[in-house]
């Protein structure tokens, strides 16, 4: 039997009759570009958020970055971020000529630490990056309370959390941002690279407009040093077509993620953490301190994994000389960790033949 970790093509194919018609409708239409495919998504995932605005971008890393840049922080302010994050998170932070800090995760849920935050802060700290990772949604209330006490902004990293809840309320609606990948993977993925940001101040959202498009309100006329960052109207329509069955799509995942969780035994491997977070299982990871050996095990079983991901932040090249200190706890879930297969491509039957192999190992 071969379980492949990921397929686009049958994950999508349900879909294909209408990505079809989407795409007859704006190739007649002759408009690609900021039309009515894109605005109309803006308002269907604001909606979906109860959030008033969203501006879809060309992807999850100038999400963040924009939103960064709306701001107007003095350059070499600190931004606070988790160290166990994907690497776009610390980009989009250098990218906007801040400064990333790193705190340590709570090892039981892989998200940042609210209990290091503080800890963490300088006279220079004017922001909060966190990243609901794998699906999971941070522990929002003691985040919100610091960033409160401490007048920071807060941006949230939802790439990997479309649908998250914590306590009732979406991952994307308690900070200042929330910025979005619909990278293809994703539970709500494009068909390309593509992203959106969901904002509360009307300000924010202007600028926000004028950054995306070149710095420019009036088309020849620049107010601000922008970039080109703007969601296609070919993405912007599948995605439509995508967000009506995102709740479906979610239990879908959960389900095979349950099949995972009753099945799999507790005291070989370290499971995701059940908490007040409704999580949505974007990634299905499970941590093993023989990780190599399990993942060349299940690869001759014709099972296909992923690590997400194999070298922390601080340990890349391109990194050095930006962070100093050590990550021992980050380290640690980089060094154990391993994503079974969980995607809309997959059957329970699937999910069963995984399980039996991880019980074989």
């Amino acid at each position: 039997m071969k379980v492949p970790y990921e397929n686009l093509r049958r994950a999508n194919e349900r879909f294909f009759p209408e990505f079809r018609q989407s795409f007859e409708e704006i190739l007649n239409s002759g408009w690609f570009i900021l039309g009515q495919q894109n605005q109309n998504f803006e308002n269907e995932f604001a909606q979906f958020h109860e959030m008033p605005f969203c501006l879809g971008v060309a992807s999850g890393l100038d999400a963040l970055t924009l939103s960064l840049k709306a701001c107007d922080f003095p350059p070499g302010s600190e931004i606070i971020v988790p160290s166990n994050t994907y690497i776009a998170t610390i980009l989009a932070i250098l990218n906007s000529g801040l400064h990333p800090v790193m705190v340590e995760p709570d090892v039981r849920t892989y998200n940042i630490d609210p209990n290091l935050i503080s800890k963490a802060m300088t006279s220079k700290t004017v922001g909060l990056m966190i990243v609901h990772l794998y699906g999971k949604a941070c522990e929002m209330d003691e985040i919100l309370q610091i960033c409160q006490e401490h007048r920071l902004k807060l941006f949230e990293d939802c790439a990997q959390s479309h649908n998250a809840i914590y306590k009732g309320k979406k991952v994307g609606t308690f900070g200042d941002f929330g910025c979005f990948s619909f990278y293809p993977t994703k539970n709500l993925g494009a068909l390309g690279d593509a992203g959106a940001i969901l904002c509360k101040s009307q300000e924010h959202y202007e600028k926000l407009k004028a950054l995306r498009n070149y710095g420019s309100f009036v088309k020849y006329y620049n107010e601000y040093v922008g970039t080109n960052s703007r969601l296609d109207e070919i993405q912007a329509g599948f995605l439509r077509i995508k967000l009506k069955k995102l709740n479906e799509l979610t239990e879908y995942k959960r389900r095979l993620a349950n099949l995972y969780i009753e099945g799999l035994d507790k005291n070989k491997f370290v499971l995701p953490a059940i908490t007040e977070s409704q999580d949505v299982f974007h990634i299905f990871n499970i941590r093993s301190t023989d990780r190599n050996k399990l993942k060349e095990f299940l690869m001759s079983k014709g099972i296909g994994t992923e690590i997400h991901y194999p070298v922390p932040p601080h340990q890349q090249k391109a990194m050095k000389g930006v962070f100093s200190g050590n990550y021992p706890i980050s380290e640690e879930i980089h060094r154990t960790t391993l994503s079974l297969p969980i995607s809309f491509g997959h059957t329970e039957d699937d999910i069963k033949y995984v399980i039996d192999c991880l019980k074989e190992f």
